[in-house]
């Protein structure tokens, strides 16, 4: 368990929203679920927990169960949620369509002055709150009671720039933190971008990964622990088309046009999925006071192969002969959904953000059951630093888009 000292301290990163998957379904049929971290109730109000979930007295911050959304746009009426985005302390639920609007969950709301019906896209950090409309992009400060925006943009209404996502914008990106605006060559082409705690990962067009910032952990992919100030080419995927990166705390992801799940940066919680020595040994440890016994977990974790910093992209199979459809990334945790419709996590676990109904951490890839008893498909995952959220629709919904003459 974490101080309360700790608690208290935000992390400021963002998560690149997931790609949507190939399967035809509709917002209505589409359910999203929340678990992990709920210190501001950015999952669900404290009466709405699943009783029992946790047995250490904190079941307010934590939410071991997957725990289904439900989002309030204000007078009673209920929002249907096409997308989420997540920060530590809050989350915004995005409704796309003719009546589109952005609903805010957790440590504060929208900004008095920002309207948000109209807007397209969303991203939202411990400081601000990025709106982009398809004329213009307005990035509002939480922390500031003015009427107006902090930064904005216009756009060229449909044109080819204003097809991109946040937190992609015409020239550059919106960053983590202040300053908000930072520019990207246009030679670079990119088609999407996923910022990390104090790095990025950038997709083009062609299918090739690009990464800056800090490199302390391995978690640009170069194969050493230096910065990089400029975007470098991630050589160690040269020539394999990627479909979509995902970035967290210390560690990167991404997934290939054939699905395959390439991991590299820290490990030391199994984020990466690979065998982890202090998460083996703390186990171990658990284990041996449980059953309050002596522990030899040197010894026994001796011979075994351990990975704490991964420098180059490793593939990594989450199961035999398994198709990765998305990926998504926590500060230290992974989640990713399958082409059949699995969610596998691992990583750090110690707020149920994993959604196999423990507080463990895990640094294998492990199907979190509870979709798959419900008789759910998952279609969709966003992480947040220390939570998880997944959208998810009845199997035979889906199977019955799917077999549409549309």
């Amino acid at each position: 368990m974490r101080g309360a000292s700790e608690l208290l301290v935000p992390v400021y990163f963002c998560v690149e929203l997931s790609v949507v998957m190939t399967f035809s379904v509709g917002t209505a049929s589409m359910r999203w679920f929340g678990f992990g971290f709920n210190a501001f109730g950015q999952i669900c109000a404290q009466e709405r927990l699943v009783k029992g979930d946790t047995s250490d007295g904190v079941g307010e911050v934590r939410v071991s169960v997957p725990t289904e959304l439900h989002v309030d746009e204000g007078g009673g009426s209920v929002v249907e949620t096409s997308q989420i985005r997540a920060s530590w302390s809050r989350r915004a639920s995005l409704r796309l369509g003719a009546d589109s609007c952005v609903c805010m969950a957790g440590f504060s709301g929208v900004p008095a002055g920002a309207k948000t019906c109209g807007c397209r896209d969303a991203v939202v950090t411990e400081s601000h709150l990025t709106l982009a409309f398809p004329d213009r992009v307005e990035s509002w400060d939480l922390q500031s009671q003015d009427d107006t925006p902090s930064w904005s943009m216009e756009i060229i209404p449909q044109s080819q720039s204003s097809d991109v996502r946040l937190p992609l914008v015409p020239g550059g990106y919106i960053a983590c933190k202040p300053p908000i605006f930072r520019s990207l060559s246009p030679h670079l082409q990119a088609k999407s971008l996923a910022l990390g705690g104090d790095h990025a990962i950038l997709l083009t067009a062609t299918g090739a990964v690009y990464s800056w910032g800090l490199g302390s952990h391995g978690q640009l992919g170069h194969g050493g622990l230096s910065s990089e100030e400029e975007p470098r080419t991630v050589e160690a995927l040269w020539g394999v088309p990627m479909s979509s990166v995902a970035a967290g705390g210390w560690h990167s992801v991404c997934v290939s046009d054939g699905g395959d799940l390439y991991v590299w940066g820290w490990n030391e919680s199994g984020q990466l999925g690979l065998p982890s020595r202090s998460l083996r040994k703390a186990t171990q440890q658990k284990s041996a006071q449980q059953a309050d016994v002596g522990t030899s977990s040197e010894e026994e974790l001796h011979d075994e192969v351990f990975i704490s910093i991964q420098g180059f992209p490793a593939l990594l199979d989450v199961e035999p002969s398994c198709e990765i459809r998305t990926v998504s990334c926590g500060s230290r945790h992974t989640a990713a959904v399958t082409a059949t419709g699995s969610l596998y996590t691992w990583g750090w676990g110690e707020y149920g953000q994993l959604g196999h109904q423990t507080l463990n951490s895990s640094d294998e890839p492990r199907c979190v059951e509870f979709f798959g008893a419900e008789n759910l498909l998952v279609v969709d995952v966003v992480c947040g630093p220390w939570n998880t959220f997944t959208a998810a629709v009845k199997k035979e919904v889906l199977e019955l888009k799917n077999k549409s003459p549309e």
